[in-house]
């Protein structure tokens, strides 16, 4: 099974130019979740350190996709954030409850190719670090510095800020 998720509205919904297009094409398969990622390369800094595993990777520039299961008897869910930059960082997160990190730097097989002024990932994550089914799925690009700083969405998530942890905006993970 797989979806392709277009990036082309702000965190709120309004349009952006198709020069910050972004998008992350998932799969399913019996063994893994593969994540394609193409988006525009916009010369922001790379993180601190070699590229792999990266904390805090959602303050560069980065393409997350989230990826939310079944609801716990608790009414909690339990989400896996998956973030990737064009500089070979990544960082994998497993979330149960809003915004509850229970676990942090999951593995990742990623490569990332950059070409003039757009780049490509591909990672393969376990599916057993995914949640239960049925999922629904989010993604979101983030670039630039300061007040130049711009969050970019497939599926809106309208509010006073951005926040991508707002689950029920989400969309089912169909073809």
């Amino acid at each position: 099974m797989s979806m392709t998720l277009q990036i082309r509205h702000t965190w709120d919904g309004e349009p952006i130019d198709p020069s910050e297009f972004a998008q992350a094409v998932l799969e399913l398969t019996p063994a893994h979740l593969l994540v394609e990622v193409e988006a525009p390369f916009h010369q922001d800094p790379p993180p601190p350190g070699a590229p792999g595993s990266t904390d805090e990777l959602w303050n560069f520039e980065v393409v997350e996709v989230f990826v939310a299961g079944a609801d716990h008897e608790d009414g909690s869910v339990s989400y896996t954030e998956i973030e990737l930059s064009p500089h070979g960082h990544f960082l994998v997160l497993e979330l149960r409850g809003v915004r509850n990190i229970v676990r942090r730097g999951l593995p990742l097989d990623y490569q990332v190719v950059r070409d003039g002024d757009r780049w490509r990932g591909k990672a393969r994550l376990a599916r057993e670090l995914l949640p239960l089914p049925p999922y629904r799925v989010n993604a979101f690009a983030i670039h630039g510095r300061g007040r130049s700083r711009r969050y970019l969405a497939a599926y809106p998530v309208p509010g006073e800020a951005p926040d991508f942890h707002r689950l029920e905006f989400f969309r089912p993970f169909e073809p």
